[in-house]
């Protein structure tokens, strides 16, 4: 079975406050980008292991540590699955605040509710999803949602301003690993909520749609708020930077206006 595991772009991320568990609750919408995902094969095999061949992409952790292998370990630990062969052709940048790993993770989970009919709800890919990080109980549903606690409280959310739009998608050299993040960031409760934000046109966003992790990575990482500003000078109708980094995306009324940053990126879609 095959899946393309797409990646997401967060639209705002409030980071509101750490919880007692060490975690952060946060609000943000995530979004799919579908034109650029990994491809992910599962295939049922003899025996209970977990054979994993990567191609595509480096990926700097060992066969056994990713997020893949761990997904059906924990599929078998829950439900008695049987072994497989995993193949994941990577496409998607690692380390980028695009969810990557955490597709590949839930798109496992997907295939192997389906190979070994297990019939599982919506509700319970979420909460096994979940047990793998944070983003990826949003990949079960893979739509638009606003996305609260750890990110695994999700609410279907519709944003008609970005119909049509373009998405260009910069993964800059430097990376911002998510422990750097999270240690820079001043959690705050804002004025006004997300979701009503997110309501005003898309070229009133830049003024009052944030992402928090924004203020310590460019402190930190100056070239990384230079290539945002970069995208705004090209015209985008607003740019960020997803999740904690280090991708920075802009989003844009044409494909003429996205293409001006094709020297840049190979990343552009419409949404």
């Amino acid at each position: 079975m095959k899946i393309k595991a797409n990646c997401k772009i967060n639209i705002g991320l409030d980071v509101l406050r750490r919880r007692e568990d060490g975690f952060h609750d946060l609000s943000t919408v995530m979004f799919p980008v579908r034109g650029l995902y990994d491809v992910v094969e599962v295939e049922p095999i003899e025996g209970n292991a977990a054979k994993f061949r990567p191609l595509g992409l480096r990926i700097d952790c060992p066969d056994e540590d990713n997020i893949c292998v761990k997904a059906h370990r924990l599929m078998q630990e829950q439900y008695a699955v049987g072994g497989v062969r995993i193949t994941l052709d990577k496409r998607v940048p690692f380390g980028a605040g695009l969810g990557g790993g955490s597709a590949d993770g839930t798109a496992v989970i997907v295939a192997i509710n389906e190979l070994f009919s297990l019939n599982l709800s919506e509700r319970e890919l979420i909460n096994i999803a979940a047990q793998l990080g944070s983003d990826t109980a949003f990949f079960v549903r893979n739509s638009p949602q606003l996305c609260e606690g750890r990110g695994e409280v999700m609410t279907p959310i519709e944003i008609p301003q970005l119909r049509g739009r373009w998405i260009v998608l910069v993964k800059p050299d430097e990376g911002v690993s998510t422990r750097e993040a999270y240690a820079g960031v001043c959690p705050a409760i804002p004025e006004v909520e997300l979701t009503e934000r997110l309501k005003s046109p898309i070229e009133e966003w830049q003024q009052s749609i944030k992402n928090d992790f924004e203020k310590s990575v460019f402190a930190a990482h100056p070239a990384i708020g230079e290539l945002k500003q970069q995208l705004i000078d090209c015209g985008a109708a607003y740019a960020a930077m997803s999740g904690s980094g280090s991708t920075i995306f802009g989003i844009f009324h044409s494909q003429e206006q996205a293409q001006q940053l094709a020297h840049l990126t190979p990343y552009i879609f419409e949404m």
